[in-house]
């Protein structure tokens, strides 16, 4: 049986923080730190950066933003199917898709585990940052930017596991058995965290143009932390935080005119863009997420005979095709669309995928596609240096409608969705409420890894709502069970009970 020392590394991670990529980008460059330590930390001013820049490339962890977070997201949802063939990956993404996800599915073990360890390397740094000789300042936006992680980590895993542990320091090795460490947290003290996290970005982060790019900004957090009051139900801080970028920041921040773009390499860090995780070319190439493109891309079937795209997963499903109206722009510019016999689909690059009798399945996410022609490639395809979009101004819109429907600010809420429908080639609407709002907001971030979680809080505002939708997809969404995914049973295992299973599984 495991230790409560092993255990505790486990699940938060080796305290010492593991050197960080180096890649080509200004943003990911940074020198081996191997063991660092306040020694280390006080006598070098680039310590606590790199420190920071460390907690920023786990990012490209593939238990934190790839395949399993694309099967526990898209997937999850009513946005996408399964794909690829019946067989491939039905005991692990097949329970996912049909809401069967058992606590011994590894994929799901892999998030919580890696989530951890980047809560520990955030841990690690705010605690090394007070020593650095750089300016107050520059140290409290180091911390700011940090925190600022660490929320978005926390975030993740609330909406995933509901209450887990709650851990914002390094303990101390006479600590580190106490079982205190392993219990969870409830979701509102797991909440109150993320929003004192958040609150100290926002004062301490400089807005956009005035760091890095790639950085987290005060607009990021903002938006952030609107989106935590979102599921909250507190609709004025929404309302506020929002319209604060909206009307504060309009010289910083604009809709992209071509909504396809979002996705390419010409949109990463946009004027659109407020946060993503940041990706380059190094010499290893490792300076991305691993097979998040891949997993997505098309895959060869029937006849075959040709050089496929991918492994087939998160097909858009037939419940997304039908939530667009005609001529919505966004349809196409969110999903590859497999032509049958004779034709072939020519992407946006002119790479051309044949027909339907040599590909595995009937459409693909297209905001996951990646150039292997146009776009920086240095030649591993599992490691494609796509940009991941966390947080764009899209969104704000979005929220900002929401909240100012709530607090019967209608005229404001119906510019928003106004101002995303004329991008989109539709029509302005004339009237508006919480389920058309509900309705854009789905289309607007089709397959881009919000719909399942959409779904869990609207049926906190609208009972029933997340049951009728699973419903029409095909799945049964058990209520008091599947707001949440099981606790991993090998870390309630490896915890000696200490973590508690969610209910129902």
């Amino acid at each position: 049986m495991k230790t409560n020392r092993q255990l505790i590394r486990r699940i938060l991670g080796v305290f010492a923080l593991s050197a960080a990529l180096t890649a080509c980008d200004d943003f990911l460059n940074a020198p081996p730190q191997g063991q660092i330590g306040v020694a280390a930390v006080s006598n070098d001013p680039a310590a606590a950066q790199n420190l920071v820049t460390g907690v920023y490339n786990i990012m490209w962890e593939g238990g934190m933003h790839g395949f399993d977070y694309v099967g526990m997201t898209n997937i999850a949802s009513d946005d996408a199917d399964k794909g690829s063939t019946a067989a491939d990956g039905a005991n692990t993404y097949g329970t996912f898709d049909n809401l069967t996800m058992s606590p011994g599915v590894g994929n799901i073990n892999n998030v919580w585990s890696t989530y951890f360890r980047a809560i520990a390397r955030a841990n690690q740094a705010l605690a090394l940052i007070p020593s650095s000789p750089a300016e107050q300042t520059v140290r409290n936006q180091l911390e700011g930017e940090v925190r600022f992680l660490r929320a978005y980590f926390y975030f993740n895993l609330v909406r995933f596991f509901g209450g887990v542990p709650l851990l914002v320091g390094v303990p101390p090795v006479e600590e580190i058995n106490n079982p205190a460490l392993q219990a969870r947290a409830s979701r509102e003290q797991v909440y109150t965290q993320i929003i004192s996290d958040l609150r100290f970005a926002v004062t301490n982060l400089p807005i956009k143009g005035q760091t890095a790019t790639g950085r987290a900004t005060k607009a990021a957090a903002m938006a952030m932390l609107a989106k935590v009051h979102l599921y909250q139900k507190n609709w004025q801080q929404v309302y506020n935080l929002t319209d604060s970028i909206i009307k504060n920041q309009a010289g910083a921040y604009s809709l992209l005119p071509n909504y396809a773009n979002i996705w390419r390499e010409v949109g990463a860090n946009s004027t659109e863009s407020i946060f993503e995780v940041q990706t380059g070319t190094n010499l290893a190439c490792n300076a991305a997420i691993p097979i998040y493109v891949v997993s997505q891309g098309p895959r060869a079937g029937g006849k075959r005979g040709w050089a496929d795209l991918g492994f087939g997963f998160g097909t858009p499903s037939e419940s997304l095709l039908n939530a667009y109206e005609p001529n919505d722009q966004r349809r196409a510019a969110s999903i590859i669309f497999i032509n049958p016999p004779p034709m072939g689909t020519t992407l946006w690059d002119g790479y051309r995928i044949p027909s339907r009798d040599s590909v595995e399945n009937d459409r693909y996410n297209y905001k996951a596609y990646h150039s292997r022609i146009a776009e920086r490639n240095c030649g591993v395809n599992d490691r494609l240096p796509k940009n991941l979009r966390i947080m764009r101004l899209g969104e704000v819109l979005l929220m900002h409608a929401e909240a100012a429907v709530a607090l019967g600010r209608n005229a404001e809420a119906l510019a928003d969705i106004n101002a995303l429908r004329s991008r989109a080639g539709l029509t302005a609407l004339s009237a508006i409420d919480r389920e058309r709002v509900w309705r854009e907001r789905r289309i607007e971030l089709a397959l881009e890894h919000d719909r399942f979680f959409d779904l869990i809080r609207q049926e906190d505002v609208q009972p029933g709502r997340a049951v009728q939708a699973f419903a029409e997809h095909g799945k049964t969404f058990v209520k008091g069970k599947h707001e949440v995914f099981p606790i991993p049973q090998n870390q309630i295992q490896l915890s000696g009970g200490a973590l508690t299973q969610n209910p129902g599984y």
